[in-house]
């Protein structure tokens, strides 16, 4: 199923998220810019959930005998 491998790259948008917060920490001269990107990695990664959850989802969900 697409969604599937949506939600997986989603997964992966949010460990480097974090992945970016961590190291945000420990270099405290591009902080302010890894935690910008950071965030819109993390906002990325929930725009697609958004797109799966109301587009692909319902299409899947949708019985062929009700059609």
């Amino acid at each position: 199923m697409p969604s599937n491998a949506i939600l997986h790259e989603v997964q992966q948008l949010y460990k480097v998220s974090n992945h970016l917060d961590s190291l945000a920490e420990q270099h405290p001269k591009v902080a302010q810019a890894l935690i910008t990107i950071s965030g819109n990695v993390r906002a990325t990664a929930t725009l697609l959930e958004v797109l799966v959850a109301t587009k692909i989802a319902p299409l899947s969900d949708a019985d062929p005998a009700n059609s």
